[in-house]
């Protein structure tokens, strides 16, 4: 039969449902009749419950039971047979009057919008390019090197300088209390590289063994620790143990011991260029994509479920929770986090998803098999053993979906860049890799 569907308010709709009491109750029997052929009860042996006692013990919650599931069945149906695109669950009640014989039950829902998307030709978007460096490769070395640095004791009366290993105590007040984490004893760190605050560095610097100093060191009003920013301490700070760093060779040696097949510093300088490239090429690749998706919005108009937002933020609390406790944060489940704080992205997110499956859905944008194992091969290219990382991926249909939403991405965004008013421009590679990533 035809189904009248209300229009309540932009993407609210209402539909009336209909079912014969008749229909509902021999449902309940016949799940009752099978019930009572298993059901334990004290004084009678299985299977020889009376159908009385079965339906005075269970009738309620068997009647709940099938109302649910056949309101939900003539819901879908009703749906279906108006091609109506359902957005999260209905909101279903009893309705106080209904014709003889029959119960009515009115269904209040979204619909998912209608995506309308602007000439992506009037776009216009900066696509970025990047290249790795020798002096890229040369800063890399240097990283490597100091990974596999070795110490030794300096000489009684020399002093701490630049890229010196010190051990110290200390101790930092504030107006004379002692305070949380501002006592150490054997802390070690090296001088430069920016472990402690530059006032700390700045004391320690020129000092010799055995030697202690005082000095003042005012916190940044951003300071991590929240008790102590923005407030000015006094250190005491005692030189233990003073060590010169000796960076090896770059040589045949250290490539061997990186692992380098041919063990020689040519391979070592090709193989950091190839991962170099690989990690340029993903980076460009999300912050080309961040400027496709920015663009994509503006051009797109459209309504938004709230069902569908909703749905989101429950999902972001749920992960910023999860993250709260597996940082061993205490009662983490239960932390509050405003649903203001997250709406935005929330927003933003359900937004983009609609656009992007309309795009996909009008421009056939699906992942193939073949981008799909494609991608894979590159996610795998810098481990150890690639073989192991794509049976990983293969192996699980979350994975695998996750990658083929990451394809389908990349899809959109080379479909946009290549209707859109594009603008070359070259990024300097300490820049990209600075960003967040």
């Amino acid at each position: 039969m035809a189904v009248t569907v209300e229009t309540l308010e932009k993407l609210e709709r209402k539909i009336t449902l209909s079912l014969p009491v008749d229909l509902i109750q021999n449902e309940v029997n016949t799940r009752l009749r099978k019930m009572a052929r298993t059901v334990k009860m004290d004084g009678f042996r299985p299977g020889k419950v009376p159908m009385t006692v079965v339906a005075q013990r269970y009738g309620y919650s068997v009647h709940y039971e099938v109302m649910n599931d056949k309101v939900g069945e003539a819901f879908a149906a009703a749906a279906n047979e108006a091609n109506l695109r359902v957005a999260g669950q209905p909101r279903i009640s009893e309705k106080e009057s209904s014709p003889e014989g029959q119960m009515a039950f009115d269904a209040v829902f979204e619909v998912f919008p209608e995506v309308v998307i602007g000439d992506l030709a009037t776009a216009e978007i900066d696509r970025f390019s990047a290249e790795v460096t020798d002096e890229a490769i040369d800063k890399t070395l240097d990283i490597l090197r100091k990974q596999r640095r070795s110490f030794a004791q300096r000489a009684q009366d020399a002093a701490a300088t630049e890229g010196d290993r010190v051990t110290v105590d200390f101790e930092g007040k504030i107006d004379g209390e002692p305070f949380q984490g501002g006592k150490a004893e054997d802390f070690q760190f090296v001088v430069g590289e920016g472990q402690m605050l530059k006032e700390f560095e700045d004391a320690v610097r020129g000092m010799k063994l055995g030697e202690s100093r005082t000095f003042p060191l005012a916190f940044p009003a951003d300071y991590h620790g929240k008790d102590v920013a923005g407030k000015q301490a006094d250190f005491l700070v005692t030189i233990k143990k003073i060590e010169s760093s000796h960076l090896p060779e770059i040589d045949d040696t250290l490539a061997k011991s990186l692992g380098i097949a041919d063990g020689t510093v040519e391979g070592l300088r090709n193989d950091i260029r190839k991962n170099l490239e690989r990690e340029v090429k993903f980076r460009l690749l999300a912050r080309n994509k961040q400027a496709v998706m920015d663009a994509l919005l503006t051009k797109a108009e459209l309504d938004l479920p709230n069902a569908s937002v909703n749905a989101e933020i429950a999902r972001m609390i749920e992960g910023a929770r999860a993250d709260l406790k597996s940082r061993s944060i205490k009662d983490a489940d239960k932390a509050p986090i405003p649903e203001e704080i997250v709406r935005p992205q929330a927003e933003r997110r359900v937004r983009l998803g609609l656009v992007v499956a309309e795009l996909v859905r009008k421009n056939d944008l699906t992942a193939k098999p073949e981008q799909i194992k494609a991608h894979i091969d590159d996610l795998a290219a810098s481990y150890e053993k690639p073989a192991d990382v794509v049976r990983w991926y293969y192996g699980d249909r979350q994975r695998l979906s996750d990658v083929e939403a990451a394809v389908i991405e990349n899809n959109v965004t080379d479909y946009v860049l290549s209707q859109a008013k594009v603008n070359d421009k070259a990024i300097g590679f300490d820049e990209l890799m600075a960003q967040q990533g």
